[in-house]
């Protein structure tokens, strides 16, 4: 338990820790090169009883079901690696970190999480990782901040977020960001007329404004589907006939699906009805791997767009190991794990600059550590914590390539990847463009 306020003496326990498991590695009088053993991950549930007051209590709010359910596993292995980065590196303080994980479901069913967030402020958690989905964190964020308990997401996009509230941060850049590359995309590839196939959900409708605005601005035109026509379709629909039927009726050059699980059925009825599938454009809600939905060569040429820079090959390799040896699964995707795990990162530095792991602590630090005010670069939690140690000012720039919090919680600058779809209908990077919130 943390019994002192104060920073330095804080991390000095955490860095005692760090000396004795180095000295505990050196081996006398031989300076042989040795290949460092594969990393043992294992599950860091928390026990029952913790709390914040002596737990770095990750309470985890991610989509166990319903129509995000794909962005789990990456999420899902974003936090647990960070939590593993952070004990290997002896923990916050003297606390260990540890996770307590619930289902934030869909927009379709917002009972669920309304009971995880029940039992994440009950359980006293340091910190709220999620939710996927910008509806639900719209759902939950009045409780938490209520209960004074940070919430941070790595992927809501939805810009009536920025800003809601002084408890809620995000590492994914709002749909202002997403939607103005886009837009610019779609127009980009010389399309003049675009229809928009969009569910009627916060993330839906957001994103599609903002591509909207920067279709027009591009000398573009929306031709179905566009705000204020009352065209969207109900969340978690399953046919789509006539919706298809009406876009195509519009004569576009391009048509934008703004989706999630909804997308397996729009594409088959879009094949169906004959349209170009090269002419597709998908954003992250529904940018996936689709090599098992659909015959081979469905969605060649097809492109979509990902906030977020393209994570790096050893960063993705800690990722899939990880959820190999605690879930036992193939990760495949990596949407928004490099995300989840940098909010993860962020919060534990904060707790470890203000000196304790209770969740005001770390909503008071969440700007200094991401460098807002400054700061000296580091781009691991253990250097991080070294240079916090020594009564330096720090940046932490993570594997997602945001900026530092801005006046709103949004990071000031993130990247968005541009990816095209393959005969397997993989989707395969191409390039990333960086924006400002």
């Amino acid at each position: 338990m943390i019994k002192s306020t104060s920073a330095s003496r804080y991390v000095a326990a955490l860095s005692a820790g760090l000396l004795a498991v180095t000295l505990a590695g050196c081996s006398g009088g031989t300076t042989t090169p040795t290949t460092a053993a594969p990393v043992a991950y294992t599950a860091a549930n928390c026990a029952d009883g913790t709390t914040s007051a002596d737990t770095f209590k990750v309470g985890t709010l991610l989509p166990v079901t319903g129509n995000l359910a794909f962005l789990n596993p990456p999420e899902l292995a974003g936090a647990g690696l960070a939590v593993a980065d952070i004990n290997a590196a002896g923990g916050v303080g003297s606390a260990k970190a540890c996770i307590l994980a619930t289902d934030s479901g869909d927009s379709t069913d917002l009972t669920i999480s309304t009971a995880s967030a029940s039992t994440l402020v009950d359980g006293k958690v340091s910190v709220v990782i999620g939710a996927a989905s910008s509806s639900v964190s719209l759902n939950v964020v009045d409780t938490f901040t209520a209960a004074k308990i940070v919430e941070i997401s790595g992927a809501n996009t939805a810009a009536k977020l920025s800003g809601y509230s002084p408890f809620y941060f995000r590492t994914a850049p709002p749909d202002t960001v997403q939607g103005s590359a886009l837009g610019q995309l779609v127009t980009g590839d010389g399309n003049a007329n675009v229809a928009f196939l969009v569910f009627n959900d916060t993330y839906g409708t957001g994103l599609r404004d903002s591509t909207q605005s920067a279709i027009e601005a591009s000398g573009g035109k929306v031709v179905y589907g566009g705000t204020g026509t009352s065209q969207e379709f109900p969340a978690g629909q399953t046919t789509f006939s006539s919706e298809v039927t009406a876009a195509i009726a519009s004569k576009p050059d391009a048509i934008v699906i703004l989706a999630f699980d909804e997308t397996k059925a729009i594409i088959p009825e879009l094949v169906a009805q004959g349209w170009d599938m090269s002419k597709i454009y998908l954003s992250d809600g529904n940018t996936s791997d689709y090599s098992a939905d659909f015959q081979a060569g469905t969605l060649t040429g097809a492109q979509g767009t990902i906030p977020g820079a393209q994570a790096n090959d050893a960063f993705k390799a800690e990722l899939v190991a990880y959820y190999k040896a605690v879930e036992n699964g193939d990760l495949k995707d990596f949407s928004y794990g490099p995300e989840t795990y940098d909010a993860t990162i962020l919060a534990a530095l904060a707790a470890v600059k203000g000196g304790a792991t209770d969740s005001e602590t770390i909503q008071k630090n969440m700007a200094a550590v991401s460098g807002a005010n400054g700061g000296e670069k580091c781009t691991t939690y253990a250097d991080c914590i070294k240079l916090i140690a020594a009564g330096k000012d720090i940046q932490y720039q993570g594997n997602s390539g945001v900026g530092p919090f801005n006046a709103k919680n949004d990071p000031s600058s993130a990247y968005i990847g541009i990816f095209k779809y393959d005969k397997t209908n993989a989707y395969v990077f191409q390039s990333a463009i960086q924006g400002n919130s």
